[in-house]
């Protein structure tokens, strides 16, 4: 159960010592859906993770005309095939998730019909003008008149041939344009313009293309999309969402004790398991293993100066750590956190100077000088993220009130269940939910 806000959290009494099972990546849950929506067959999908964010991908396909059935608590079963896309009945509502109307886009090219992918008020603000110009670059016919959404796609085909788009907006553009691609009429030749951000996510994207059965390559300057007959149903595992472990990692370095995540090793698909390296070199111990990972800390770090360019997704993380860390910490290349679900930058300026720090920041970076904690209520922005990562802060020092719990469901809907799990763990009494 999601508690309502504001939510004062309660420092824990001890250094946790635990456990923690952390749910379904939201990356890969999400392309696992297209991927076996395009299959042509029946496909399981194991690990799935049910949040906001993917309930929308989930309905968006089946108002396309896939056939998704439970099978299990986290077990899906997708009956799929380009020949079952049909145009929808109505407007597809995709709330705030960025990668619902981002995958979405590229595949209802394929759909013949009029496709309208439209979000909430936050969705509307959130810029997806780089990834429509690259579909037109296709053949496709789009409408997006904001260069946000809503966007209106009058499909049926790809044509295919070669398409540009900057790299410095974001990833998902590009893994898009991948799993819609091997569809085209021709392959793609997909070329990237300056620096590609969030690069693991690409290479997410083409490890699971090919696991279906596509193929994409490495080319100068880009990548080729190859044709392909249709993609091969199957039986797909679906490890942790790397980016929420970052929450009990970092509480098991910056309060002290041990956290195990089971499921998440060192042969994780995902990018941001590379968080653990950052909390390393604050001065954390790390110990990898094919199937778990555990973080240890004895509640004294160092700060850092880092390059979070690819692991975008958990700055804020390693952002609302940082007045515990000696020394101050740096966080450089980040520019493109600026068009997530909120200004991430400008949100965690605002919030850590809210709560006595000093801060400087740039249009790509941001620098914390730690300083005594002013308690203070942190604002959310209706961004999961912020307040995941506050309320770790919040477990490990006193003053701490979240605004908007319940913004969670976005990618954790079980966050606040597993805090409490762990401050159990820890022997320290649940706090009264009921206001600061």
């Amino acid at each position: 159960m999601i508690p309502a806000g504001p939510l004062s959290i309660v420092p824990l009494s001890s250094p946790p010592e635990l456990t923690w099972r952390v749910p379904g990546s939201k990356s890969i849950t999400n392309r696992a859906l297209v991927l076996a929506a395009l299959a042509d067959g029946e496909s399981t999908l194991e690990g799935v993770l049910h949040s906001d964010d993917t309930r929308h991908m989930r309905s968006a396909l089946e108002a396309l005309g896939i056939r998704i059935q439970d099978a299990g608590p986290s077990t899906l079963v997708v009956e799929g095939g380009r020949h079952r896309l049909r145009a929808p009945e109505r407007e597809l509502f995709i709330g705030n998730s960025g990668t619902t109307v981002r995958f979405l886009a590229a595949l209802a090219c394929l759909v013949p019909g009029e496709v309208v992918l439209v979000g909430d008020e936050h969705m509307a603000k959130r810029p997806i003008a780089d990834l429509v110009d690259g579909l037109r670059q296709l053949g496709a016919d789009v409408d997006c008149p904001t260069g946000c959404p809503p966007l209106r796609i009058r499909g049926g085909r790809l044509k295919g041939g070669t398409l540009t788009m900057r790299g410095d907006r974001s990833s998902q553009y590009f893994s898009a344009v991948m799993m819609a691609g091997p569809f085209a009429d021709s392959a793609i030749d997909l070329r990237v313009a300056g620096e590609l951000v969030s690069r693991p996510y690409v290479e997410i994207t083409r490890r699971m293309v090919a696991d279906f059965g596509g193929r994409i390559d490495e080319a100068a300057g880009g990548f080729t999309v190859h044709p392909a007959a249709g993609y091969r149903p199957r039986a797909y595992p679906i490890e942790p969402d790397a980016s929420s472990a970052s929450y009990p990692f970092a509480l098991a370095a910056a309060a002290g004790g041990a956290v195990t995540v089971p499921g998440l090793g060192d042969g994780a698909l995902q990018g941001d398991y590379r968080f653990v390296e950052l909390l390393e070199q604050a001065g954390a111990r790390v110990s990898k293993h094919a199937d778990a990972t555990t973080v240890r800390g004895d509640g004294r770090l160092r700060g850092i100066d880092v390059d979070m360019h690819h692991i975008s997704d958990t700055v804020m993380t390693l952002a609302a750590i940082a007045p515990l860390l000696e020394g101050p910490t740096t966080i450089r290349n980040v520019a493109n956190i600026r068009i997530k679900e909120t200004d991430r930058l400008a949100a965690t300026v605002a919030e850590l100077r809210r709560l006595g720090q000093e801060v400087t920041h740039g249009d790509d970076w941001l620098r914390v000088e730690p300083r005594l904690l002013t308690p203070a209520l942190v604002h959310s922005y209706s961004d999961h993220r912020m307040a995941m990562s506050f309320a770790i802060l919040g477990l490990c020092r006193p003053g701490i009130t979240i605004e908007n719990p319940a913004c969670v469901a976005k990618t954790y809907p079980t966050f606040w269940e597993d805090v409490e799990r762990c401050r159990a763990a820890a022997g320290t009494a649940s706090p009264n939910n009921g206001g600061r």
